[in-house]
C-alpha cells in the first residue's frame, strides 16, 4: 500500500533532520507548529497538490539578539525557538526548513511559499536580516536565492 503524502513528508523530515539524534533542533510537533502560528499565521507554510502536503515551510520570526546568539552557538535552534517572546518585535527570520517531495522538486514551490510567508510577515514586523543553518546543498543555494528575491540579508551558520 503507497503511503499518503503527509506520511512521505513526515519520514522526509525524519530523513533529512534526524532529530532524534540531535536534541539541539527544534523537533517540529503539533504544539510547535500551533505556536508558530501564533507568532505569526504565515510561519508555517503548505502545498497541498489535492492529495495531501507536497511541500512544507517553516519560518520562526524572531530578534536580532537571538540570531546572532544562535548563529554564535551560543543557544541552540531548540533554544532560539523557546527564547522567542510571544507578540515581539521581530526583526530576524530564521529560514527553518523547507521540505519538497521528490517528484515535486525543482517547480519553484517552496520558494513561492518562502517568498509569500516573508512578504506577510514583513507586512508587520521590521524584517531586516534573513539567517539559515542549512542542512542540504539545495538548501543553502535556496535560501540564498530566497534572500536576494526578497531583497534581505542572508547570515549563515
Amino acid at each position: 500500500m503507497a503511503h499518503s503524502n503527509f506520511e512521505r513528508m513526515i519520514k522526509l523530515a525524519e530523513e533529512t533532520f534526524a532529530l532524534k539524534n540531535d536534541p539541539h533542533q527544534l523537533d517540529v510537533d503539533q504544539d510547535v507548529l500551533e505556536r508558530l502560528q501564533k507568532i505569526h499565521p504565515s510561519s508555517v507554510s503548505e502545498y497541498d497538490d489535492g492529495n495531501g502536503p507536497v511541500a512544507w515551510v517553516l519560518m520562526i520570526p524572531t530578534t536580532i539578539e537571538l540570531m546572532n546568539r544562535f548563529l554564535e552557538n551560543k543557544i541552540s535552534e531548540k533554544e532560539m525557538y523557546e527564547l522567542t517572546a510571544m507578540g515581539g518585535a521581530y526583526e530576524a527570520l530564521y529560514l527553518c526548513s523547507a521540505m519538497v517531495l521528490e517528484e515535486h522538486r525543482r517547480k519553484g514551490i517552496a520558494k513561492r511559499l518562502a517568498i509569500e510567508a516573508i512578504g506577510n510577515i514583513r507586512k508587520i514586523h521590521q524584517i531586516k536580516s534573513l539567517f539559515v543553518w542549512a542542512f542540504s546543498k539545495e538548501g543553502d543555494l535556496g535560501s540564498e536565492e530566497i534572500a536576494l528575491l526578497v531583497n534581505l540579508p542572508l547570515l549563515k551558520k
